[in-house]
């Protein structure tokens, strides 16, 4: 990532938080996942991996490392273009 693609996304992180709008996009974005089952499977897959390596060999942080990659993977498309979109349009409302 180029510094120039670094400071435009600093510029759009900072205009989502001044007005609100970055929360109300997790929000958002927490429903979407929880509506879609997103949220229940990877509390199953957190519980297959925590019985196949054992509970006392699995620290918090492996257990990150292990689920974000699939978490992310798991995350249906229609959800990820609907946050875009909606970012799409708060930047451009911004604009005006």
């Amino acid at each position: 990532m180029s510094s120039q693609d670094r400071n435009m996304k600093q510029v759009i992180d900072q205009k989502l938080i001044k007005t609100g709008e970055k929360d109300r996009l997790k929000e958002l974005l927490k429903q979407r996942l929880v509506d879609c089952g997103w949220r229940d499977e990877l509390r199953t897959y957190c519980r297959e991996v925590i019985k196949a390596k054992g509970l006392e060999k699995v620290g918090v942080d492996d257990l990150i490392a292990e689920i974000t990659p699939v978490g992310r993977e798991k995350v249906p498309e229609s959800v990820k273009a609907e946050l875009l979109q909606k970012i799409r349009k708060f930047l451009v409302d911004a604009d005006n």
